[in-house]
């Protein structure tokens, strides 16, 4: 029997809402706060304002059997779990307010015997330097009467209820008891191993994980200019060189996105910046691909008076809605403040953005040419027959290798794809000397 009945999650965002319902769906009677009046609102009327599958069917029966509430203010729980947002400051050091509020908000709740978990990716030593400190303002004796941990959700959009579920958990409590009681409440539901180790090593596997992710795909993009230098195609080299048995080499792109990857490697930074050489180069790397990426848009144009700039993707990555730190923003917003006419279509993407369109016929009416900046599966069967038709000026560049770059120039169209710009002059040289 589990020494847990009443849970309270604070945070409803990507991580937090599907931790919630997951929880409930095991049998605790489970109280989940989200600061956003709007959120809640929602989630009151049983609508949700994140996509992910099985989420709404899942939230809806766990709500109808009174295992899960939602409101704006947290209630007295066997457990609390936070799982808010840490963005990074301008600067890129990483903003703790929301983990600092969420613990000043249960402080009132707080009794003898809780158990605090922090969720949210933070910095190393968040747990001891920042979040105790807060807590022990409850008058309970951190370790004797208040336990804590660290418990980094390790999880994929799309596929969060099954990676829930079957990934293994590290857990890293301020002590032993601390450790041993979040085991005990993920046990609940989690099927993969629980790894126990102390709270700031829990803290920094997150962080690894994701910096190295951020320096193989740093490594992709220098590639992919190296070999738009040297006329190689990168995607073909990457395909063969990972057949070694022990590569793994990432894919390349116009940037890093998602709240992970894209933020995580400047928690590291932050904490030691004279050593974390190789990961501070790696992050500017990735963080520079939209330049690079808008500088080659502009050469590739650079014959066409004022065109119109047909955007194909606003997600971070393929086949979600999460445009959370997406490079295709970024690529978007810099063209815009150079002046370019756009029009932005992403089939996932439901929320408001300047010049997108619904519909994919729209965005590439009388365009002069389409910009794939996501790996939706949607974009890899676009018909270039059809879309010649659309186009005033039959051009596609290509930062995901979504297409197949011979059928679009047969069709006549000039192809720019990342990381095979001088293949791409040597194919469309030997297709034309085909059909002479």
């Amino acid at each position: 029997m589990s020494n847990f009945d009443h849970l309270c999650v604070l945070g409803l965002g990507y991580i937090g809402l599907p931790t919630a319902v997951m929880f409930a769906k095991h049998g605790l009677k489970v109280h989940g706060v989200d600061v956003n009046p709007k959120v809640v609102e929602s989630l009151l009327n049983k609508e949700l304002h994140i996509e992910e599958p099985g989420l709404k069917e899942m939230m809806i029966d766990v709500m109808n059997h009174g295992q899960l509430t939602i409101g704006t203010e947290p209630q007295i729980a066997d457990a609390y779990i936070i799982a808010v947002p840490t963005p990074i400051n301008s600067d890129k050091s990483a903003n703790l307010d929301y983990v600092i509020n969420a613990a000043e908000m249960i402080l009132p709740y707080l009794r003898e015997n809780s158990l605090v978990v922090l969720e949210s990716t933070v910095p190393p030593r968040t747990i001891e330097d920042v979040l105790v400190p807060v807590l022990s303002k409850s008058g309970l004796k951190i370790g004797e009467q208040l336990f804590v941990s660290h418990s980094p959700e390790r999880v994929l959009p799309g596929k969060l209820f099954e990676e829930l579920v079957n990934n293994d958990r590290v857990v890293g409590g301020i002590n032993e008891r601390s450790s041993q009681m979040t085991a005990e409440l993920y046990k609940l539901f989690v099927k993969g191993n629980i790894h126990i180790t102390d709270a700031t090593t829990a803290e920094m596997v997150k962080l690894m994980e994701n910096t190295y992710r951020d320096v193989n795909i740093a490594l992709a993009n220098e590639f992919a200019k190296i070999a738009e230098n040297l006329g190689f195609n990168v995607w073909e080299a990457i395909r063969l060189a990972n057949y070694h048995p022990r590569v793994n080499i990432h894919r390349p792109g116009p940037g890093v996105g998602g709240h992970c990857i894209a933020v995580d490697p400047w928690f590291i930074y932050e904490k030691a910046p004279t050593t974390a050489q190789l990961i501070h180069m790696s992050r500017m790397i990735n963080d520079h691909m939209p330049d690079y990426v808008v500088s080659k848009l502009e050469e590739f144009l650079k014959d066409i008076n004022d065109p119109v700039i047909a955007i194909l993707g606003l997600a971070f990555k393929g086949n979600i809605d999460d445009m959370r730190e997406s490079p295709a923003v970024h690529v978007v917003n810099k063209l815009r403040k150079k002046g370019y006419r756009l029009r932005v279509y992403d089939p996932y993407i439901n929320q408001p953005f300047d010049d997108k369109t619904v519909d994919f016929d729209a965005a590439i009416d009388s365009a002069d040419c389409i910009l794939i900046l996501t790996d939706h599966d949607q974009f890899k069967h676009i018909d270039p027959k059809h879309s010649s038709k659309k186009l005033r000026t039959a051009r596609i560049m290509d930062t995901r290798n979504v297409i197949n770059k011979t059928l679009w120039e047969l069709e006549g169209f000039k192809v720019y794809s990342l990381g095979m710009e001088k293949l791409e002059k040597n194919q469309s040289m030997h297709i034309s000397k085909l059909f002479i």
